[in-house]
């Protein structure tokens, strides 16, 4: 009988045999020397044969989703967009060289097989080199210590979205390469790593990113593992059927580190150099404007059926409201929804204030708004790229984007207690109103439906 103290990878291995995760010394398959990175990959396909095949039909490789949408063409409000800015941004693509629109998604040789398993912990690249390895990385070292992943590994590019650890997620930072049981059960408690929960067959990672979000699929759910009762009392375990679990399970994000919450552009291009705040960290960059940080973040709770509409390049706005990049779908009559977690990451972008839509910038690079600190050539040349009009003529509007959380589960003793919600407190957790209802559903008259 195994129980939930005994790790995933254990419970496989212990299923299907105990040499199923066994390390492989590639020392005695791998003699380099690689006179490129590319070479390494074509190394490393003479023995796993049709691999390539696999990875470059998943989203980590065309960073698309099911409806031709994702990283490659989405908006953020962040460093905003891919076009024209590749080098900077692809320096986190599991591949080699995109370093422009021209890149060769059907090039196996491109693919980066060192990124996600290098064993040695010394392979790294270069932060502004489209995806190629740093000079100094010793290939024949890295090649021969390659084996399953690791958290380390993932972390590289998934803790440091948007620059730097808890830019993009507050539920993902350099904490959680190693964290603590208080900080999540899961992996501090169980030994859990991420490609325990994360890793489908062939290569196709398990997990809802913003581009499988905007068509709904590749999800993981809590109940995937666990039991749809799995509560001692019933009048908690029917909150399950309206209540995602992280609701009451991550209590707040950021606990360990804290994250970005707010970015400001529109303050950027000043020669001024303010003070970090109490976490350490910058308030504001000449580059990118105005920040601010929070610690132990109380997320923004939202009825969530798996499906977000996401602002789409071209898309017109009232610049008099502001402008929502995702709208989380699901409501009170939904039965596929649960009010769910997020991160609110809220700020200020620049727009073409004629054609009313969003401008895609040119950030790095020659003529970018980084090198110039001119707007008008950053956004002429970003938005040439991504084949929109550019009036001459921008402002900046308030943005606003919802960012699951789905990590940092405490233990169970540290989630939330009934009276975090059902409180005539002014301090509780969920707005019922905004919700939906009419009061605090456990009282009579408080539903609303």
């Amino acid at each position: 009988m195994y129980d939930m103290k005994t790790p995933a990878t254990l419970l496989i291995a212990l299923m299907f045999g105990s040499t199923v995760f066994a390390q492989e010394d590639h020392s005695e398959f791998i003699e380099g020397p690689f006179a490129s990175p590319q070479e390494v990959t074509e190394t490393c396909l003479l023995c796993h044969d049709g691999v390539d095949k696999d990875l470059m039909l998943t989203r980590h490789w065309n960073w698309l989703g099911d409806e031709n949408f994702g990283k490659q063409n989405m908006i953020n409000n962040f460093c905003v967009s891919l076009p024209s800015n590749w080098p900077r941004c692809t320096s986190c693509h599991i591949g080699f060289g995109w370093k422009d629109s021209t890149f060769d998604f059907e090039d196996p040789n491109n693919i980066d097989c060192l990124i996600c398993h290098d064993r040695s912990g010394s392979y790294k690249k270069v932060p502004t080199g489209a995806g190629m390895p740093d000079p100094s990385v010793d290939l024949v070292k890295v090649a021969q210590s390659v084996g399953r992943t690791t958290n380390l590994s993932c972390s590289v590019c998934h803790f440091n979205g948007g620059g730097g650890s808890g830019v993009k997620h507050g539920d993902l930072t350099a904490s959680m390469s190693n964290p603590s049981p208080a900080l999540d059960f899961h992996m501090g408690e169980l030994g859990f790593s991420c490609s325990d929960c994360h890793a489908g067959e062939n290569h196709q990672i398990l997990g809802a990113s913003h581009g499988s979000i905007a068509s709904g699929t590749n999800h993981m759910a809590c109940l995937d593992c666990h039991d749809e009762k799995p509560h001692v009392k019933k009048v908690v375990n029917d909150h399950v059927s309206s209540v995602a679990c992280e609701t009451c399970h991550i209590p707040a994000f950021a606990r360990a580190e804290p994250t970005m919450t707010w970015w400001d552009w529109s303050t950027a291009g000043q020669d001024i150099n303010p003070d970090p705040d109490e976490f350490g960290k910058p308030v504001y960059d000449k580059k990118k404007g105005d920040f601010l940080w929070e610690k132990n973040v109380i997320p923004a709770y939202k009825w969530y059926n798996g499906q977000a509409d996401y602002y789409r390049a071209g898309d017109k706005f009232d610049p008099e409201n502001l402008v929502e990049i995702n709208k989380l779908s699901g409501n009170i009559y939904d039965e596929t929804a649960k009010i769910t977690p997020f991160k609110l990451m809220r700020g200020k972008q620049i727009y073409d204030s004629k054609n009313r839509y969003l401008i895609t910038p040119k950030m790095f690079g020659e003529g970018g708004y980084w090198t110039t600190f001119d707007w008008n050539e950053a956004s002429e040349l970003g938005m040439a790229v991504s084949n929109l009009a550019y009036s001459g003529k921008f402002d900046f509007v308030e943005t606003r984007m919802y960012w699951p959380v789905n990590h940092m589960v405490a233990p169970a003793n540290k989630s939330l207690k009934c009276t975090a919600c059902h409180t005539k407190k002014e301090s509780r957790r969920l707005n019922w109103q905004e919700l939906g209802y009419k009061g605090d559903p456990m009282t009579v008259g408080g539903r609303a439906k």
